[in-house]
Formats: structure tokens, sequence, C-alpha cells
């Protein structure tokens, strides 16, 4: 079945929710989420706080769009691929891509996504966050992972692949996170690229003749 476009409403609901998102992660990078409140985060929005509560129930679930909107980039990526493309290739291929900053504007997103992973670290409502977006995302790449496989994959490789990609760029983007002195761009790409080719060394996708 098609999936139907986004309405307008939908569209300016998305945006307003990501505004919201990347000011709770600019403030949230520099000061702690300890010392921010939802109030701070709707006056750097600049919206009201209804309308910051109408959409987040706590100040830490204000990121989550954030977090998403990668992984949203990259499901769609890989669910556009050449099925006659390898699947482990067009996983690297993908991830490579959305992990690798094109503009100043993608630079100052990863380095926002980097703080709040920093600031994650001593925080564990930020934590649970950061937790639950992976693995919403990893469910969902699950069945974009079977539909290039095909109905011969198997179902526990399946579930292996997405984890294991999965796993790549969170791994990869903490890494990246925990040291303060980063100042390579290309660094996320790569190592998400070399724990995806570590993570899914030796498995089978398809059955082994006996």
């Amino acid at each position: 079945m098609e999936s139907r476009a986004p309405s307008l409403t939908e569209r300016r609901k998305a945006v307003t929710q990501l505004e919201i998102a990347r000011a709770a992660a600019r403030l949230f990078a520099d000061r702690g989420a300890d010392a921010v409140t939802a109030e701070e985060i709707a006056r750097q929005a600049g919206v009201a706080v209804r309308t910051f509560y109408r959409y987040f129930r706590t100040k830490e679930d204000a990121v989550a769009p954030l977090l998403t909107v990668g992984a949203g980039h990259w499901r769609a990526l890989l669910a556009a691929a050449d099925p006659r493309e390898e699947l482990l290739d067009a996983l690297e291929r993908t991830i490579t891509e959305v992990l690798t900053p094109k503009s100043d504007a993608d630079l100052e997103s990863l380095r926002w996504t980097l703080g709040l992973l920093r600031a994650a670290t001593a925080d564990p409502a930020l934590q649970f966050v950061w937790f639950r977006v992976n693995g919403e995302s990893e469910a969902q790449l699950r069945e974009i992972v079977a539909t290039l496989a095909g109905p011969e994959a198997e179902p526990y490789a399946v579930r292996l692949i997405a984890a294991a990609a999965t796993d790549a760029l969170r791994v990869a983007l903490e890494a990246c996170a925990a040291d303060e002195s980063f100042s390579d761009p290309g660094a996320p790409a790569a190592l998400a690229s070399r724990a995806l080719r570590e993570l899914t060394a030796g498995v089978e996708l398809y059955p082994v003749d006996a």
C-alpha cells in the first residue's frame, strides 16, 4: 500500500517539533539537562509553553525529533536502494551518506547531536530517550532489511543485521561524543562503517545448504 503524503498541518507540526528539539539540544549541550527548564526551551524555540507541552511530556522528550530525523533519512535512503545491490553494501553506503555532513547546517546538527549525547552520559532521562529512539529505529529498519533481503532470508539473520546496523550508528556517535576534542566530521561515518563490517562478519543471511 502506498503511504499517504503528510498534510500541511502535519508538516508544520514536524517543523515546530524539530525547532523545539534543536533548542533543547543546544541548551542541554551547553548547560546540561538539569540546569534547563521547559520554559527556557520554549522561549528559545519561539513557542508558547503550552505549545511545548502539547508535543512533549517532558523536557528530555523534546530532543527525540532531532535524534530521529537522521535515522528516518537513513531508512528512506535504504528503502530506495536498488534491490540488486548487496544488502550490506547498501547499508554501509547509506550509513556513510547520512553521517557525512554536506553543509554547514549538517555539521552544526552533528555537533548538537554529539553535545546532546555528552549531556546524556550524566542524565538517565536523556539516556532513556536515546535508547528508546534507537529501539524504535531498529524495529522500523528490520522491515526494510527484510524487504531488501527477500523472502528467502533467515528471519533471525534479518533481525541480527538490523540490530547490528542500528548499533553501528549508535556506537559510532557515542564514541565521537566521548571525544571532547572532536574535530573530524568524517569520523562518525568511518567508525559506523567499521562497526557495521565487524558486527556483521560471518552472518549468513540465507540458509546454507547442508
